[in-house]
């Protein structure tokens, strides 16, 4: 039995696809492809303070997967549907950063993308995809992302998926800006079909995950 087959006797998972990707549950395999990228800092320097250590991206694995246990939804390891190759990964969390009880119970999208697979269009592509999937549910009124004001290329990312800053906030010292996205029906974002040259270099998950 496969990890990926282990994992799937113990909790519902869902798996999506899109024209050039899979998003798929995260296993024990996936582990290698995380911790190259969350390690890389080229990738993380405007995201968190230092690279993540084996050790940490290792809990944050294990987090993933219990916050899909948990709750039905997490983060997805996304890969290209051609080849199989890692690109990154992309989900809803529930963090309980205690900002304000509303932020704190809504689903928080975040990203985050390996280096070489930057600049291609997979994060809008994934994000429309995922928010699509979770939207469906008619409890989810409102998504939710927090962003460093100096991470230009999660504030375009965001804004291309019809995020509106919202409010201005400190979070752990650093001043963060929150940002909010009506469920409704007629959703249509700023045209989400994706496009080489997107700017997707930096996730929505500005701490360091231990």
């Amino acid at each position: 039995m496969t990890s990926a087959q282990y994992h799937n006797t113990l909790y519902r998972t869902v798996s999506l696809e899109t024209d050039r990707l899979l998003l798929l549950p995260p296993t024990l395999d996936d582990f290698e492809a995380l911790h190259s990228m969350w390690s890389d800092s080229r990738v993380v320097a405007q995201v968190i303070d230092s690279p993540l250590t084996e050790e940490e991206v290792w809990s944050r694995l294990h987090r993933i997967v219990g916050h899909w246990a948990l709750f039905g939804y997490g983060h997805w390891i996304v890969r290209d549907k051609r080849s199989g190759k890692f690109v990154g990964e992309l989900g809803f969390f529930r963090f309980k950063r205690a900002l304000t009880a509303d932020f704190d119970t809504a689903h928080e999208i975040g990203w985050m993308f390996a280096k070489d697979s930057q600049g291609l269009g997979y994060a809008t592509e994934a994000a429309t995809a995922a928010l699509k999937w979770l939207e469906a549910d008619s409890q989810c009124k409102e998504t939710v992302c927090l962003i460093a004001p100096d991470n230009l290329a999660s504030l375009a990312l965001a804004k291309k998926l019809a995020y509106e800053i919202k409010d201005e906030v400190i979070y752990r010292g650093k001043s963060m800006l929150v940002l909010r996205r009506q469920a409704t029906s007629n959703q249509t974002s700023q045209d989400l079909t994706p496009s080489p040259g997107d700017l997707e270099t930096g996730p929505a998950i500005p701490r360091r995950e231990i």
